[in-house]
């Protein structure tokens, strides 16, 4: 039982390690190549990071806490669900700028400590989410040429 969190520890970021590799192998694969010049880049970086964390994880190199207990995995859960909605269905189904929008809502939502009952919070949520979107936007679309999974509206 003592080496639970570190087994933790080892499977989050062997999952986070194969994910990375995952999408860098799509952003190298896709096409046109043009369209995944940004993601290849950011891929690689996050692969090189999330493999050196596995590589000290299996090694015990790494200070790791307490581990995750039952109530911490059921407080991340709703977020995990999110986004997986996002990823596989959302992002291709509604397009990349909207369902940006209604995942990061939700999930501030979700996790915004300030009271739920009152106007004011949720006008702030919306204006915040207004604000990611708009650098969502500014960053992607004109900063970087980055092509976005576009459909129904953007």
């Amino acid at each position: 039982m003592t080496n639970l969190p570190r087994t933790q520890h080892i499977v989050a970021s062997g999952l986070v390690a194969a994910v990375g590799v995952w999408v860098a192998w799509l952003s190298f694969t896709g096409e046109p190549a043009r369209a995944f010049l940004f993601p290849r880049i950011i891929s690689v970086a996050f692969v090189a990071l999330a493999v050196w964390t596995f590589g000290k994880a299996l090694l015990g190199k790494t200070k790791v806490g307490p581990g995750l207990g039952r109530i911490a995995t059921l407080n991340i859960l709703p977020g995990i669900v999110v986004m997986l909605i996002y990823v596989f269905w959302a992002a291709q189904t509604l397009g990349f700028y909207t369902a940006s929008t209604i995942a990061f809502f939700i999930l501030l939502s979700l996790y915004d400590p300030a009271p739920h009952d009152a106007a004011r919070t949720w006008v702030k949520r919306v204006l915040i989410t207004a604000g990611f979107l708009a650098v969502m936007y500014g960053l992607f679309a004109l900063l970087l040429g980055v092509f976005t999974p576009r459909e129904i509206l953007f």
